[in-house]
């Protein structure tokens, strides 16, 4: 992939859940930017903080993460998510499911070009 790669934004949306809460369990716990910043680092170019904190947002509301807010010590505090435990299951249920779907397109787009 190349690192100035914008993908599709529906390709975007619909992976952007799980890329989150691999994101968060990748350092234990994390406030926005740093996933922001995680997720840039992958290859996800385009992302802002309109459109991860909405999903953040919804990740919290549907149970897989929780927030705690914290006092930063010389600026504005910081909300730093970690993962629940039904978080910690709908990553691995999320990563088994994406690789054997993306198995799938692959072996479709390879016979179609093969």
């Amino acid at each position: 992939m190349t690192p100035d790669k914008r993908w599709p934004s529906d390709w975007v949306r619909a992976v952007l859940p799980t890329c989150i809460l691999q994101a968060v369990a990748g350092s234990g716990e994390a406030y926005g930017y740093q996933i922001i910043q995680a997720l840039k680092a992958a290859g996800f170019d385009g992302l802002s903080g309109g459109t991860v904190y909405p999903a953040l947002n919804r990740l919290e509301t549907d149970g897989f993460v929780s927030s705690e807010w914290r006092q930063g010590d010389a600026g504005p505090g910081k909300k730093f998510y970690s993962l629940t435990p039904m978080g910690q299951q709908r990553l691995q249920d999320a990563s088994t499911d994406w690789n054997q779907f993306a198995d799938l397109i692959k072996n479709l787009l390879h016979e179609r070009n093969g």
